[in-house]
């Protein structure tokens, strides 16, 4: 498997780093860099363990997203509070993709939190500090993900590595949380 410290493979890091100057998009250059690398599909793999789902679909196929196949996953990552879908912004799902594929694993993600409905995000902002009022998760930007095999710091730095949006760690907790926002970072 040749993995780094941090649990990057060195394959996937190179390609990171070389697609870097292909893509025209700056914001999301390394993450579709990442997916360019990979031939021309891109495939999501998540369970839910709220809703006992999975899905392993691939929903982009030279240079077209698959209609069916992102309905699929608006459904899967719906608030799974009040059954509310959201059209997911596809770049955030490139960055999932990305991230995973530089993680080198084939586990698929645990989805904690996709879509959240503005009367969700309000309930969980009265429990917690730590909810935005103003969360991408709204907006279908943002998912908190987990994965057995790898680390919080792990997930976080093939997150980073993207540089195509925010990434919040989660250690307490055992997440990462991954937007297509403004590149940024926060806990540890």
């Amino acid at each position: 498997m040749n993995m780094t410290r941090n649990g990057i493979s060195r394959r996937g890091l190179l390609a990171a780093f070389a697609a870097t100057t292909v893509v025209a998009a700056p914001t999301f250059a390394n993450a579709f860099g990442v997916l360019r690398g990979a031939g021309d599909i891109r495939r999501i793999r998540m369970y839910s363990g709220r809703t006992g789902e999975s899905i392993d679909t691939i929903y982009w196929i030279e240079g077209d997203y698959i209609k069916e196949a992102v309905k699929e996953i608006n459904h899967f990552m719906r608030d799974w509070r009040n059954g509310q879908t959201i059209s997911m912004d596809l770049r955030n799902l490139d960055i999932m993709t990305a991230a995973h594929r530089l993680l080198d694993v084939d586990e698929p993600y645990m989805l904690l939190s996709g879509y959240r409905s503005p009367q969700t995000n309000a309930m969980l902002r009265s429990r917690s500090g730590g909810v935005a009022k103003n969360s991408l998760h709204m907006k279908g930007q943002a998912a908190d993900l987990r994965l057995k095999s790898r680390s919080v710091g792990q997930m976080a730095r093939a997150a980073s590595a993207c540089s195509a949006g925010g990434v919040g760690s989660y250690s307490g907790s055992n997440f990462v949380h991954m937007d297509c926002g403004p590149v940024r970072s926060w806990g540890r």
